[in-house]
């Protein structure tokens, strides 16, 4: 009876942040998310230094703008709501991506004009797009977990 007792009254571990660690974040982010960009580079065959540095610097740039507007505003949805934990991050940025690259390839999700493909094209178009865009939301994932982990500190009781 007592174990039940303690663990009743052990109190849910609560994650907090300020607006200084949120910015190192968001800088953290961006650098990481600019070293994709400076990978894909490199596995296109770019080998001047200047070019890859411009590359990662345009990419952590353009990275920190689409975080903080596509992912700043469903994280703070769930920051007030209470979900903080890093998984919580893990999901936003791997579902954000998904959604983002998923989009991108396939016209908006059809919403838009396309060329005039087959069926066939139009499943092996979806499926690439899915492969693809998976390997990025992982990518996203972690980053996003790195991201929290440098924003958010367990809260102090009393």
């Amino acid at each position: 009876m007592e174990r039940i007792h303690r663990r009743a009254m052990r109190l849910p571990r609560r994650y907090d942040t300020t607006i200084d660690r949120a910015g190192l974040a968001l800088g953290a982010g961006s650098a990481l998310a600019g070293g994709i960009v400076l990978g894909l580079l490199l596995l296109g065959g770019q080998r001047d230094p200047l070019g890859l540095m411009a590359g990662w610097l345009i990419g952590s740039v353009f990275s920190g703008i689409a975080i903080t507007a596509v992912g700043g505003p469903i994280w703070l949805v769930l920051h007030i709501a209470g979900l903080r934990r890093a998984w919580h991050a893990a999901g936003v940025g791997a579902l954000t991506a998904m959604m983002i690259f998923v989009g991108a390839q396939t016209y908006g999700f059809g919403l838009f004009d396309m060329p005039a493909i087959d069926s066939r094209t139009w499943l092996f178009r979806w499926l690439s797009a899915l492969a693809s865009s998976a390997i990025l939301a992982a990518l996203a994932a972690g980053i996003a977990a790195a991201m929290w982990r440098i924003a958010y500190r367990r809260q102090r009781d009393g």
